[in-house]
C-alpha cells in the first residue's frame, strides 16, 4: 500500500456502493475514512476499499451490521498479529478464538451461497416454463 488517499467519488464507482451508503457504513462504525483532506472531504485508502468489498459482499447474502462489525473486528485483530512482533501477538487460545469466528462466518456464508443456488434454480425454472407457455401459443 503506498499510502495513496481516495475520495469517496472513487471509493463509490471502485466499489459499486452509493456515497450514502458509504457514508451511512461510516456512521455505524463499520468504515471510517483513514483521512480528511483540507476541505473536509472523505479519503480513503484501498485498505479501507477492500474493508467495503467485505461489507458489500456480506449485505446480499443477509448478515446484519452487527455481523459485518464482528466479523471485520475479528480480521482486523488477525492482521494486526499477523504484522506484531513476537511480544505483541495473540496467545495461541485467542488466535484460535479469532479465526474459528471467521471459519463460522465462511460457512454461513456457504450456506446461504447453497441457498441461492436453489432459488436462482427455480427461478429459470419458471422463466423455462414460462417461455415454453408462450411458445405454446
Amino acid at each position: 500500500m503506498d499510502g495513496k488517499h481516495i475520495q469517496i467519488g472513487e471509493v463509490a464507482a471502485r466499489t459499486e456502493l452509493s456515497l450514502r451508503t458509504i457514508r451511512h457504513y461510516e456512521e455505524t462504525g463499520l468504515v471510517v475514512p483513514s483521512a480528511r483532506s483540507r476541505g473536509g472531504f472523505r479519503l480513503y485508502t484501498e485498505n479501507d476499499v477492500a474493508r467495503l468489498m467485505v461489507i458489500r459482499r456480506m449485505k446480499p447474502l443477509g448478515f446484519t451490521l452487527d455481523q459485518m462489525r464482528d466479523l471485520l473486528d475479528a480480521t482486523d485483530r488477525l492482521d494486526a498479529d499477523d504484522t506484531a512482533d513476537a511480544a505483541d501477538r495473540l496467545d495461541a487460545d485467542r488466535r484460535d478464538a479469532l479465526l474459528e469466528r471467521v471459519r463460522a462466518y465462511e460457512r454461513a456464508a456457504a450456506e446461504q451461497v447453497e441457498k441461492l443456488r436453489v432459488q436462482l434454480a427455480r427461478a429459470e425454472d419458471f422463466a423455462a416454463t414460462l417461455r415454453a407457455r408462450l411458445q405454446g401459443t
